[in-house]
């Protein structure tokens, strides 16, 4: 008997992560945080200059249950990369700071890292959606 979940989220999220180099899961969008912690790890995302990919966690509760999971991390947003959970907005941040998140991107942090400045968050749209919808902003 084959090992098959039949679980079709968690199985996306687990894609998903695979799939793409940098992913932040988060409430909104990039373009429309929905919380002021996505909104920050969204900004020190930008703020390196590093593509990344988003999945907005807002369109379908399960995909949070699932997705704290399989990362064993509670809080959101979580940024995965090279599918490895880097952590949530505050170590985000700190490393951000410490150019710590320029080196696990790959990229060069500036002479001078001024702290990433957040978009100031927005309610999120209760359109309907995909259970999964992966915004990639990989170039």
């Amino acid at each position: 008997m084959s090992e098959q979940t039949e679980n079709p989220i968690r199985d996306a999220i687990a894609d998903a992560i695979r799939d793409n180099d940098v992913l932040l899961f988060m409430k909104g969008t990039p373009d429309a945080p929905a919380c002021g912690f996505s909104a920050r790890a969204v900004a020190a995302l930008q703020a390196t200059g590093s593509p990344f990919a988003a999945v907005d966690i807002l369109p379908d509760p399960r995909i949070r249950q699932e997705l704290s999971g399989l990362s064993g991390w509670p809080t959101i947003p979580q940024l995965f990369v090279d599918g490895e959970l880097v952590g949530g907005s505050d170590i985000i941040l700190e490393m951000y700071e410490s150019g710590e998140l320029h080196e696990a991107l790959g990229v060069e942090p500036p002479a001078d890292a001024p702290e990433p400045e957040a978009p100031e968050p927005k309610a999120p749209e209760r359109a309907a959606a995909p259970p999964l919808s992966i915004e990639n902003r990989l170039g």
